[in-house]
């Protein structure tokens, strides 16, 4: 039995870890550069600076203070809330002792952004307490004799605020992205599934509804006819290779591997419309009275083209030897340049002159079999009409773009 995943598909473990190896380098490249960057006297008056409490000179303890609001940068994706932790305490002692002005503490921006776009659990928790060091940063640089007023701390505070809506904001988008991905990527599953499982409901169909009518020939003439069992026997048994070579080819797109079959090895292992002859052929086999009739001349066309018109023929001669068997049925192929036309009609009781051993008296109407065919054929942009005859026969009857609308 096939059973389907459900489990999301997942990046393949050496492409997580280069990306994340990437993204690292990045990071680490932004902490050297705004590193370097902050000791141009020519950058120093550029930056976060807040308190204006009076200069001190450069020391050792200013250095690596700068240091620490740039460095941390380095792991701003990994750890988002712990490098917001580091370059904010960084930059609240380096304010509070009035340590000479530096572009390095343009970190902060860049770990707040940073904070609100990757950091995934304790966002709340980690908004507050940033609202709370800053307030009592705020406290201190006052009690230092800092001239600025609540107006400035609040406008300041509301900047800081807004670099890290602009980071949610920008998680929110990748997240978002993310979920259309996955929707996307369901859908595709889901639509591969749905062919899958229309191949093979066309080749278990089929193949078993011929070896069926076969083997009921067979008995029939085990009675009848003795020295013909043999043929439908064997007519039996070629049935159940040719299903079994088709079920392999299906089954080889449900490789555990997950690789995909290239266009060539498509083309080569899947049912074309030049096989319609061998369709025909298999039916008369079964004792179906199949008259094959093929206009124009046959032209190259797509992978996807020839499979729908071979379908269309195998559901309607499948249903025509299950529910009409011994019948006379007709197949109509017409090639066209810009479409290909398939017929075929089956005659109904009361003008069929021959009886079947074992003839069957369902609807004819195929049900789950046409209902796939429409959604493939129409898929093609094509169209697909099946109904009953007057006579009490059965019609399909397919009109498929040389061209499908996929291409």
């Amino acid at each position: 039995m096939l059973r389907w995943s459900r489990r999301p598909s997942l990046p393949p473990r050496p492409l997580v870890w280069l990306t994340d190896r990437q993204q690292d380098v990045r990071d680490g490249g932004l902490a050297l550069v705004l590193a370097v960057l902050a000791f141009l006297p020519t950058l120093s008056q550029i930056g976060a600076q807040i308190g204006e409490l009076p200069g001190r000179p450069s020391s050792p303890l200013s250095i690596g203070l700068t240091l620490a609001q740039t460095l941390p940068l380095a792991v701003r994706t990994r750890w988002p809330a712990a490098c917001l932790a580091v370059v904010g305490c960084a930059f609240a002692v380096h304010q509070a002792l009035g340590c000479p002005a530096t572009f390095g503490s343009v970190g902060l921006y860049a770990a707040l952004y940073s904070a609100g776009a990757h950091q995934t659990s304790f966002r709340r928790a980690l908004a507050a307490a940033a609202s709370a060091g800053y307030a009592v940063l705020a406290v201190v640089l006052h009690r230092l004799g800092s001239p600025e007023r609540i107006a400035d701390y609040l406008a300041f505070s509301l900047f800081l605020a807004g670099v890290w809506l602009v980071g949610t904001g920008v998680r929110k988008r990748r997240a978002e992205e993310a979920e259309r991905r996955r929707l996307a990527a369901e859908v595709a599953a889901d639509a591969e599934r749905a062919r899958i499982a229309r191949e093979l409901h066309d080749v278990v169909t089929h193949h078993v509804t011929a070896m069926v009518v076969q083997a009921d020939a067979a008995q029939f003439l085990l009675t009848s006819a003795p020295e013909r069992a043999g043929e439908g026997l064997t007519a039996v048994s070629d049935t159940g290779r040719r299903a079994l070579t088709e079920l392999r080819h299906l089954l080889g797109v449900l490789e555990a591997t997950g690789r995909s079959a290239s266009a060539s090895e498509s083309a080569d292992r899947a049912p074309t419309l030049g096989k319609v002859a061998d369709l025909v052929e298999r039916a008369r086999m079964s004792g179906q009275p199949v008259e094959f009739i093929e206009r124009g001349g046959r032209r190259t066309r797509s992978v996807d083209v020839e499979l729908a018109a071979y379908r269309v023929v195998q559901e309607a001669l499948t249903n025509a030897m299950k529910h009409a068997a011994g019948r006379r049925t007709q197949v109509l192929v017409r090639h066209g340049d810009e479409r290909i036309e398939i017929e075929v009609a089956t005659e109904g009781a009361d003008s069929s002159s021959a009886a079947a051993p074992a003839t069957r008296h369902e609807g004819p109407g195929g049900g789950r079999g046409l209902t796939g065919l429409r959604e493939r054929v129409r898929m093609l942009d094509g169209e697909l009409e099946a109904g009953p005859r007057p006579d009490g026969g059965f019609h399909v009857r397919a009109v498929i773009p040389a061209q499908s609308a996929q291409e």
